[in-house]
């Protein structure tokens, strides 16, 4: 008999979500996690911005611990001169520092076309993709709402949302913008955590798909939890074993087991085998499929999709240990700093790693948490996101070395001294986000993020709503719809989905 009604692989914050709502049904419920403490892949992030609301008001997560430091964070445009652009409020509400009338004239338009776009699509969020088949029970209602929203935009803004949807980054800021610090930070934006540069085709969608994000109710807000994103992983997991989750850590799933053609429980690294009459995979999809479940069990043309799914990462993780706090040439410390200079410095930093190799002059979104929450022991924090970084160099250790350098040799440039406040210092590549966290390509979110890869597409058609191509077996990770971020979104539409199938 099986031990639990589901398994869960992997307590991140998808993993957490749906094992917190199907525990809240009734079920019995395991989460084996590889890692020695809970929260998966949230600790490589710094900010929060689609937390979903579902998930964090069911799970009571203010509770658990989780205390925001803001939920309305600013972003400072670095300028290395010091003219510094201040974006202020949700996705730049308001524009502080030196820029032209029309610049503040044209991003408001824009603004306002963008979250009304991204609000249209931000639905799709809370329910499994359509089958693009007949008959296949299609959550109608759920597809007429969006359809609904979309249509009350009104003509105009209907042909335009067609017209850009699938263009660049590029072209879009190009239209309407000017000032080279504002279309850099929102070319950084836009293309944070992709495989793709502002100038790429279909890079709209992606940033749109950003922007449906929301922090405490407010759609573009980035929040800062109190002791950084870990603390928002550790707060779900204390909330979804306040619910009766068993939960255990340093617990790595060798294999799903699958007997007569239905997945029926995992065997751990240690040998140790647990039933359960639901496998609920947390991890990447293509790891899920390729290692755990084995193409043995899986028809040809699966598994070649599966191989060919697009994983690749574009971005590092680089955490610094300071003496003290540094200097930006007068920057707001407790904002975001993006350190990106204009749209076309985004793009030559992009264009070196389609080849393997290290831009010089990398892009850098910079959270320095100890400005507004001090640690103990004096020290400061600093934690950025650079990019772009190539996945597959030829050689690891020199590549991880140069980018290194020229992280820091780009933060010197734009505060002159850090360099000697540095203590200690952490540099994760893509290969090594791939080895720590088990995302394939070190892809952030666990497969692409792309058109071809989304919605009904994600991880792979055929198995874009949750259910595995073997009986008994889930796909819940960051790799199916609606994508990645800290978000829980994919967990808990799996665990409805589950229920839906009862």
């Amino acid at each position: 008999m099986p031990s639990f009604d589901a398994i869960i692989i992997g307590a991140g914050p998808n993993g957490l979500a749906a094992a917190h709502r199907l525990a809240s049904k009734g079920q019995k419920v395991l989460v084996v996690e590889a890692a020695g403490t809970p929260g998966g892949g949230a600790g490589l992030s710094h900010l929060s911005y689609n937390l979903d609301p579902r998930a964090e008001k069911a799970m009571g997560l203010a509770a658990h611990g989780l205390e925001w430091l803001t939920t309305n964070l600013a972003t400072t445009a670095l300028c290395a001169d010091g003219n510094h652009l201040r974006l202020e409020g949700p996705v730049g509400l308001r524009l502080s520092g030196d820029i032209a009338e029309r610049d503040r004239r044209g991003w408001e338009t824009l603004r306002a076309r963008l979250l009304r776009f991204a609000a249209v699509l931000s639905p799709l969020n809370q329910f499994a993709p359509p089958r693009i088949a007949k008959g296949v029970g299609n959550p109608m209602g759920k597809l007429a709402m969006v359809a609904l929203r979309a249509r009350m935009l009104g003509a105009k803004d209907i042909r335009e949302l067609g017209r850009i949807i699938l263009t660049n980054v590029h072209d879009l800021l190009d239209d309407e913008l000017s000032d080279p610090r504002l279309k850099g930070a929102l070319a950084f934006d836009a293309t944070l955590g992709g495989w793709l540069g502002p100038r790429s085709p279909n890079s709209v969608l992606p940033w749109l798909v950003r922007l449906s994000g929301q922090t405490a109710g407010k759609q573009g807000a980035l929040g800062l939890p109190r002791g950084g994103m870990a603390a928002l992983g550790a707060a779900m997991a204390r909330s979804s074993e306040a619910q009766g989750v068993t939960l255990r850590c340093n617990a790595r799933v060798a294999r799903i087991v699958v007997d007569g053609e239905r997945a029926i429980g995992v065997t751990l690294a240690s040998g140790e085998e647990i039933r359960a009459a639901r496998i609920v995979s947390c991890t990447a999809p293509k790891t899920t499929l390729l290692d755990l479940v084995g193409p043995r069990h899986l028809d040809a043309g699966l598994t070649t999709r599966a191989r060919h799914q697009k994983s690749r990462g574009g971005a590092a993780k680089l955490d610094l240990t300071l003496k003290a706090l540094p200097d930006f040439r007068g920057a707001n410390l407790r904002d975001r700093l993006i350190l990106s200079g204009s749209e076309h410095d985004v793009e030559r930093a992009f264009n070196p790693v389609k080849y393997g190799r290290v831009p010089d002059r990398p892009g850098l979104e910079i959270v320095i948490p100890t400005s507004r929450d001090p640690r103990s022991d004096s020290k400061h924090h600093l934690s950025a996101i650079a990019q772009f970084a190539p996945h597959a160099p030829a050689d690891r250790e020199a590549a991880r070395a140069q980018m290194l350098a020229a992280c820091l040799m780009q933060l010197e440039t734009h505060s002159p001294g850090i360099g000697a406040l540095v203590e200690s210092a952490e540099l994760l590549m893509p290969y090594d986000i791939e080895d720590r966290y088990g995302l394939p390509g070190g892809q952030w979110h666990a497969g692409e993020l792309s058109v071809e890869q989304m919605l009904f597409l994600r991880p792979l058609p055929g198995i874009a709503q949750y259910q595995g191509p073997i009986p008994g077996l889930w796909l819940a990770s960051a790799g199916c719809h609606p994508g990645g971020g800290v978000s829980g979104s994919a967990g808990w539409n799996a665990a409805l989905a589950m229920e839906a199938a009862e």
